[in-house]
């Protein structure tokens, strides 16, 4: 059934990944589709926003991408005149091995080949500081703390100008080896990138295919301790843990301020996943915002859309945690600038709000809405939680218009690109939508 034309765009063939234009179109029902047609391969049409918010406020009059724009995207993608966003993270692949083997992977974990050395980690640092100036520098993989140098690395980034490092990791070994952990916290490590998909053990059978829910708890713990900020990372699956959002919530604020927030990742198809998926598996970047609404009883309007990237990328919302229960909204689109926001803001915004701040005095006075300016930012600092989220997009949902804007990027091989460009992979078996629909 044709929709109503939103706007055009360019995109990729999910089989042969050739670039080719797109639009999005809205459906009666409210939906946003981007369709797609492929010369050799056909039409196909994937589900972008579901209507449950309002699309047009969310992208804050982002502009379309001009005609001629993106052409030569993603298959030369790098950091080039047309790129419109500078770096806010760059992620560095450190090893190839994991000590899980995931369902869903965007880097296939668990590979055999020899880690980078010592050496060659520290001169793609040293080149990522001068492609990105002094960006966050997210150690990833594969599992990054099986390589016992890491520390050394996190050091070195820091003496080479990065201004905060993070490490993704599934948390095993932080659990398993505190002395380890340690190390990492006493060579700088600002923040922890933890996989956190979810409450319930049968979530981690169902994803990483072990329990994992207390090992988790455990590394949450260690680094407490060590007063490294940890950030919870949950990929979100439908019918696997998209009904467990509130719970997740609930945990980080009682965890907190060990806990500094929660970075939801709907799930994207790239990588390593189970199988193609259909257009009911797709859970947009509105559907998770209304289901955090209903579960955490949060008021949609306390959701922002990123400035730094593309509105469709991600959003954010920062709350202090009240001591008598709940979370109280710091964040609110309706006074959301439109204008453009820059890299550096966004890395000073990650920085604040999922670093741990040093011990101080707690004032006395207590939560209230009246309470004093100085219990406002020790609250700030210590008694908050955010709630943030980046919805990847893989061969069936680019949209280049996005790639433009994006800020995450990985170092490749002396090449700065974008996530979603770098990790693109084809889907060679799909079902197409007819196009007579």
């Amino acid at each position: 059934m044709a929709g109503q034309l939103i706007r055009e765009t360019r995109s990729v063939c999910p089989v042969c990944l050739k670039n080719i234009p797109a639009l999005l179109s809205r459906r009666e029902s409210g939906q946003i589709f981007l369709e797609k047609s492929c010369p050799e391969h056909g039409f196909f049409q994937v589900p972008v926003w579901q209507g449950c918010m309002d699309f047009e406020q969310w992208l804050l009059e982002t502009p379309p991408l001009e005609k001629g724009v993106g052409l030569s995207c993603p298959a030369n993608c790098g950091l080039c005149a047309e790129h419109e966003s500078d770096t806010c993270c760059t992620l560095l692949e450190v090893t190839q091995r994991c000590n899980l083997r995931c369902r869903y992977c965007f880097a296939k974990g668990g590979g055999t080949h020899d880690d980078p050395s010592l050496e060659n980690c520290q001169a793609a640092i040293r080149d990522i500081v001068r492609q990105c100036g002094q960006p966050l520098l997210q150690f990833s993989g594969g599992e990054p703390t099986l390589r016992n140098d890491l520390p050394e690395l996190i050091r070195y980034a820091r003496e080479a100008g990065c201004s905060y490092t993070q490490v993704n990791t599934n948390g095993i070994r932080l659990a398993e080896d505190p002395a380890y952990a340690r190390r990492l916290a006493e060579a700088g490590l600002d923040i922890v990138f933890l996989q956190f998909d979810g409450t319930r053990d049968e979530i981690y059978r169902a994803l990483r295919g072990r329990d994992l829910l207390d090992t988790k708890r455990e590394a949450i713990r260690v680094c407490a301790e060590l007063a490294i900020g940890v950030t919870l990372v949950p990929t979100v699956v439908k019918g696997v843990n998209d009904d467990n959002l509130g719970e997740i919530i609930a945990l980080a604020r009682e965890l907190s301020p060990a806990v500094r927030g929660i970075h939801f990742q709907p799930v994207s198809y790239f990588g390593r996943y189970p199988g193609v998926p259909a257009e009911s598996d797709r859970y947009t970047l509105d559907q998770l915002m209304a289901d955090i609404c209903d579960q955490a009883q949060i008021p949609p309007e306390s959701f922002m859309p990123s400035r730094c990237d593309h509105p469709l990328c991600g959003f954010h919302a920062s709350f202090l945690i009240d001591p008598k229960g709940g979370l109280k909204p710091l964040s609110s689109i309706t006074h959301s600038s439109h204008s453009r926001g820059q890299a550096r803001d966004n890395r000073e915004y990650v920085a604040r709000h999922w670093r741990r701040f040093p011990e101080e005095a707690k004032p006395a006075e207590s939560f209230s809405e009246e309470m004093d300016f100085d219990t406002f930012l020790y609250r700030l600092r210590h008694n908050s939680l955010t709630l943030s989220a980046m919805a990847f997009q893989d061969a069936m949902n680019l949209n280049i218009e996005r790639l433009h804007r994006c800020s995450l990027h990985v170092y490749d091989k002396g090449s700065i690109k974008p996530f979603c460009a770098k990790y693109l992979s084809p889907m060679e078996e799909i079902a197409r939508s007819d196009e007579t629909r």
